[in-house]
């Protein structure tokens, strides 16, 4: 009546995949934007998480994974930098984050998403840039990044070049040194 036994169901709820706190850790592959493929189907390598990095070397490695169009997975090295980074640098790896994701929906084609989020991690660099220490490298212009964040959401909602190309439309997190 309704149910489905192990075979039919795929992977079940008993055999999701977990780490060794036994959180879910979802161990399909994944393309360039994020999205799981089929198990067996060969995906982008992911980010190994947890991995605390400088904040130089956050930017690096996530404007090398924007300029090949993976902007989850620099998501991933954000997230890295805004839950082990300290508590004063948090928004603004928080914001970065959202704004890499914002991306991934828009490439993905999802209008709404894209826009919204970001729009919200705009406001989180630029309510970071306000008050907080500078943790990016000096070459990094913030009001820069901000701006392209609000201008490809509006671009986005206006159905311009939907969905977008992610490499192409990467933000500059660098500028010239």
């Amino acid at each position: 009546m309704g149910s489905m036994d192990s075979t039919s169901a795929g992977r079940t709820a008993a055999a999701r995949d977990r780490d060794e706190e036994g959180r879910a850790r979802n161990a399909r592959p994944r393309d360039g934007l994020g999205r799981p493929l089929p198990y067996g189907e060969e995906g982008v390598p992911r980010q190994p998480e947890g991995v605390v990095r400088r904040p130089e070397e956050s930017v690096s490695e996530a404007q090398r994974l924007l300029d090949e169009g993976k902007p989850f997975h620099a998501h991933e090295v954000f997230e890295d930098a805004w839950k082990s980074g300290p508590a004063e640098e948090r928004e603004l790896w928080r914001g970065l984050a959202q704004m890499a994701v914002g991306l991934t929906h828009a490439a993905r084609g999802n209008v709404t998403g894209g826009a919204r989020l970001l729009r919200r991690g705009a406001v989180a660099v630029e309510e970071w840039a306000a008050g907080g220490e500078l943790a990016l490298p000096p070459t990094t212009d913030v009001p820069s990044v901000i701006a392209w964040a609000r201008d490809l959401a509006a671009e986005v909602e206006r159905g311009e070049g939907v969905p977008v190309d992610a490499g192409a439309r990467a933000p500059r997190l660098r500028g010239a040194a």
